[in-house]
C-alpha cells in the first residue's frame, strides 16, 4: 500500500483530479437534493397555507349568511314596533329641534298619541277625499243654484243652505267611496 502512495506524481495527480471531479459531482447532488426538498417543504406549507385559507374563507361567508338570517328571526312584532316609535321620536325631536319654539309646541300637540290615532281613524272613514270633494262641489252647485233661485223669487235664506248641500255632497261622495271598494276591491 505504501507504494502505491509512493506511485508516480502523474498517477497521484490523476487520481486527484478523479477524486476532485466525483466531489464536485457529489456536491451538485446534494445540492440538487437540498434544493428538492426546499421545494417540496415550501410547497408542502404553501400547500396547508393555502387549505387553512380557504378553509377560513369557507367559514366567513357562512357566519355572514348565518347572521342576518338569526337577527330577522330575534325580531318580534313587539320588538319592531318598540325600534319604530324610537326612531319617530328620534326623527321628531331632530324635525322639532329646527323649528320655533311655537311650532314646537304645535308639532308636540298634534303629534300626541291621542290625537294622531283619533286623525287617522277620522281620515280613513269620516273624512275620505272623495267625499270631501263630492261635498265641497256639491256645496258650490247647489248653493249657487239655491241663491239664484232665492234670489230671483225672493225667498228669504237662512244661512245653512251650504251647509245642507255640503252635507248631501258628501254622503254622496262617500256612498261613491263604498260602492267602488265594494265592486273594484281596491282602497285609495
Amino acid at each position: 500500500m505504501a507504494e502505491r502512495l509512493q506511485g508516480s506524481p502523474e498517477l497521484h495527480a490523476k487520481n486527484h483530479e478523479q477524486l476532485e471531479e466525483l466531489g464536485h459531482e457529489r456536491s451538485a447532488e446534494l445540492a440538487h437534493e437540498r434544493e428538492k426538498k426546499l421545494e417540496k417543504e415550501n410547497g408542502e406549507r404553501n400547500q396547508e397555507k393555502a387549505r387553512a385559507e380557504a378553509l377560513e374563507a369557507a367559514k366567513q361567508p357562512e357566519k355572514q349568511e348565518k347572521t342576518p338570517q338569526l337577527e330577522k328571526r330575534r325580531d318580534t312584532p313587539a320588538q319592531r314596533k318598540a325600534k319604530q316609535a324610537a326612531s319617530f321620536k328620534t326623527t321628531m325631536k331632530e324635525a322639532q329641534s329646527h323649528m320655533s319654539p311655537a311650532s314646537r309646541t304645535f308639532s308636540k300637540l298634534i303629534h300626541a298619541k291621542a290625537i294622531e290615532k283619533t286623525s287617522e281613524t277620522v281620515g280613513s272613514t269620516v273624512a275620505r277625499p272623495n267625499a270631501i270633494l263630492a261635498g265641497s262641489v256639491a256645496a258650490f252647485f247647489l248653493s249657487l243654484i239655491t241663491y239664484t233661485v232665492a234670489k230671483h223669487y225672493g225667498y228669504p235664506l237662512t244661512g245653512s243652505e251650504t251647509i245642507a248641500a255640503f252635507v248631501l255632497g258628501w254622503t254622496i261622495g262617500l256612498l261613491f267611496d263604498y260602492l267602488r271598494v265594494m265592486i273594484t276591491g281596491k282602497r285609495a
